[in-house]
């Protein structure tokens, strides 16, 4: 394995792609795929008292069993040697070391350097890009302190109480899970909302019952192009302008974006500008000036206990070697069941309400990373990848999906997050709620099953995999750390499969054609029609019906 001084401290971005033989063509994938899951995890519990303790991590404030997952010590050895001669560790320190990884759009995955604590050097291309993040987040610390302490009042002289932050994508995802999940250290004198769809309806019922002169908006796009973040924005302009006047947008408005002249052309002054950079792909940027609402929200204290959870995973990823590294750990047990075993989904499943918004932004994380097709070297990929994730918080998912997971066709692997306590003093129902979780970890492992001929449809199998993953309580550093454990995750699990995990080609043709009917919307005919395809030729001409036709009530 190679080492490095700091996380980003390469002088140059290599941009070639490695040459490596096909995961399918070497013996050790070969290995694995010959392997047969256990046949009983009942079984392999009782005759192995050890497995427990040999298949649990302690990382940080986190636990993570990966006990009930159908394995066993041949499997795990065949998976690290794969990982081996793939030579993950080196992929991730060439990650680490400001190396253009994102090799399809010549880009150093840099979103580390976010959570470096300040000392440490962080080189990038030969630039040191530690200066300006501290920078970046001394300057949201200010911002956030001098709205929190009612110091910074909008163009009336009133102080702000309301946030509204307008992004889609990691610049809404992000914050908006977290704002959630750390509800219990929000300033009780601020609000925030998200607005992210460019549905109007979106913007509309979040601006209701707002004061204009009391709310201060932070619109978020690292290009300032994005179609539907720029056109939920111009909106929100427009509802300040018409109760303050055009000079109102200094004091209201403020822009997260690389691109100062965009920002400078929609209105808002680059001064009011925080800066994030093209090394920062938009499903990893929440340490830096995308999660400005969250630091409002919690204060800048608490967001750096955040970012230092988020380091020391980072440097647990880097550093720990084999069974000993938990996301290593859990990116081959995904690929043991996604690509081996064929499991084309996956639940994520939170005993807590306060991250219901988690398995909607592991799902960003996830399958926009590794939902792919091709490997960096332009080969298809002749095996499964990313499955689909999916999830809700517990004990609502029981009396929704578990069903189909307890005694389905499908078998759905689980990752369970629960906590022992919470910020509420009622212990008997935190209790209840953990008991929950393990009651259906244990009815996926280890079934139930009637011998009476009648009683069949009361049979469950078992043998369906979960991880469990737990933490006394829900603080700031914890969630640093559970996020960057699944970001690691998804990074070992696109060096493993040979897959860029970093870019997202499927997102950018979706907008490109999205502009293109755009356009046509107002001018729907033959013309039109040779530019696209019957099917969608004729929905558009049936909108475009629609939106002219309001004699019809809108209550049939």
């Amino acid at each position: 394995m190679r080492t490095h001084a700091s996380f980003l401290s390469s002088q140059s971005l290599s941009t070639s792609v490695p040459s490596v033989n096909p995961l399918e063509t070497t013996q050790q994938w070969r290995d694995v795929v010959a392997l047969k899951p256990p046949a009983s995890l009942a079984e392999l519990f009782a005759t192995s008292p050890e497995r427990v303790q040999s298949m649990t991590l302690r990382v940080g404030g986190l636990l993570i069993d990966y006990s009930k997952q159908l394995l066993d010590p041949k499997i795990i050895e065949a998976l690290l040697s794969v990982s081996l001669e793939r030579d993950v560790a080196s992929a991730f320190q060439d990650m680490a070391a400001g190396q253009a990884i994102n090799v399809t759009e010549r880009r150093a995955v840099g979103h580390m350097a976010l959570r470096s604590p300040k000392g440490q050097r962080c080189l990038m291309n030969g630039i040191d890009v530690a200066p300006e993040v501290h920078a970046t987040l001394d300057q949201m610390a200010t911002l956030a302190t001098a709205v929190r302490s009612g110091d910074y009042v909008g163009a009336t002289g009133s102080r702000i109480r309301t946030i509204v932050n307008i992004g889609i994508g990691g610049s809404d995802l992000g914050p908006s899970m977290m704002y959630e999940a750390l509800r219990s250290l929000r300033s009780a004198e601020i609000s925030c909302r998200f607005v992210a769809n460019v549905d109007p309806a979106d913007l509309a019922a979040n601006l209701q019952g707002l004061e204009p002169a009391e709310t201060l908006f932070i619109v978020t796009s690292k290009t300032f192009t994005t179609q539907e973040t720029l056109s939920n924005a111009t909106a929100a302009r427009e509802w300040l302008v018409a109760a303050l006047g055009q000079t109102a947008v200094d004091k209201h408005f403020v822009a997260v974006s690389s691109n100062a002249q965009a920002v400078r052309e929609f209105g808002i002054d680059p001064r009011n500008m925080l800066a994030i950079w093209d090394w920062v792909g938009g499903r990893f940027s929440l340490p830096s000036a995308v999660g400005l609402a969250v630091m409002i929200a919690i204060g800048p204290e608490a967001f750096q206990e955040f970012l230092i959870g988020m380091h020391s995973m980072d440097t647990h990823a880097r550093d720990s070697v084999g069974v000993d590294n938990a996301p290593l750990m859990l990116a081959l047990i995904n690929i043991w069941n996604s690509s081996v075993l064929q499991s084309r989904s996956r639940v994520v499943m939170p005993y807590s309400f306060d991250l219901r918004r988690f398995p909607a932004y592991l799902q960003q994380l996830v399958m926009e990373s590794n939902g792919k097709t091709v490997r960096k070297d332009g080969s298809l990929v002749p095996y499964a990848t990313s499955p689909v994730l999916w999830g809700e918080p517990g004990t609502n998912a029981q009396h929704a999906f578990m069903q189909l997971l307890h005694q389905g066709t499908d078998v759905v692997p689980v990752d369970f997050i629960g906590f022992a306590r919470s910020d509420s003093s009622d212990k008997n129902r935190q209790g209840l709620l953990f008991a929950n979780m393990l009651a259906q970890s244990q009815a996926l492992a280890f079934g139930q099953r009637q011998d009476a001929q009648q009683e069949k449809h009361r049979n469950f199998s078992g043998n369906r995999p979960s991880t469990t993953i737990v933490a006394a309580e829900l603080t700031p550093r914890v969630l640093g750390e559970l996020i960057a454990l699944y970001e690691h995750v998804v990074f070992f699990e696109g060096a493993m499969w040979g897959i860029n995990s970093f870019d997202q080609w499927g997102v950018e043709l979706g907008k490109e054609l999205a502009t293109q009917i755009s356009q046509n919307i107002a001018d729907v005919d033959d013309t039109t029609r040779h530019n696209m395809d019957a099917s969608t030729h004729t929905l558009l001409q049936w909108f475009s019906e629609q939106q002219t036709n309001t004699s019809q009530s809108p209550l049939h």
